[in-house]
């Protein structure tokens, strides 16, 4: 494996090992409904890739494009570190409702209402257009998680904030700023 593949890999651990620690401290909370980890399909979807193309079948070659993945994997990680940082103490797992709400607004929460899903799926796509191509399997996974997930939770914040999400939901867009 080439030092620019291993150094997004270790960015990936790292980034997966501050958001462990940084979830210690958070407030408590329960889960609004028992939705089940993804985790089965991601192996399940992982090994049909693996035995369907050969392990460099879908690498990525072109410089330009390498470039760009980084780029994009790079903003990917920063916009979901600083959004779990505006959200502070009131982080916490998908869908579910924290002891004393509070609603964010600002920060990256001024752009999109989901700005940790999209920060995540922009550095899965990165490290696809880095990498290798299979995570581009990954990200449609997780995007279809991240998107049921967030409309979950905008239930749940419309029930918390019956008077203001509403009218923030109709300024800001779920996942991509102007678009979606």
């Amino acid at each position: 494996m080439s030092a620019f593949k291993t150094s997004i890999f270790v960015a990936w651990g790292i980034f997966w090992v501050y958001w462990l620690i940084s979830a210690v401290n958070v407030k408590q909370g329960s889960r609004s409904c028992r939705a089940r980890s993804p985790g089965l399909a991601f192996v399940i979807i992982g090994y049909v890739l693996v035995r369907v193309f050969r392990p460099d079948a879908l690498v990525i070659n072109s410089p330009v494009l390498r470039v760009v993945g980084a780029v994009l994997f790079v903003a990917g990680l920063a916009l979901a570190v600083w959004a779990r940082i505006f959200l502070g103490r009131n982080w916490g797992m998908p869908m579910s409702v924290k002891a004393e709400p509070e609603l964010v607004t600002s920060g990256p929460y001024r752009l999109v209402r989901h700005p940790i899903y999209s920060g995540i799926l922009l550095a899965t796509i990165g490290t696809a257009l880095a990498t290798n191509l299979y995570w581009l399997a990954l990200f449609l996974l997780m995007g279809s998680y991240f998107i049921y997930s967030a409309t979950v939770e905008e239930r749940l914040m419309t029930t918390s904030f019956p008077d203001v999400y509403p009218a923030y939901k109709a300024k800001t867009k779920m996942l991509i700023p102007f678009v979606l």
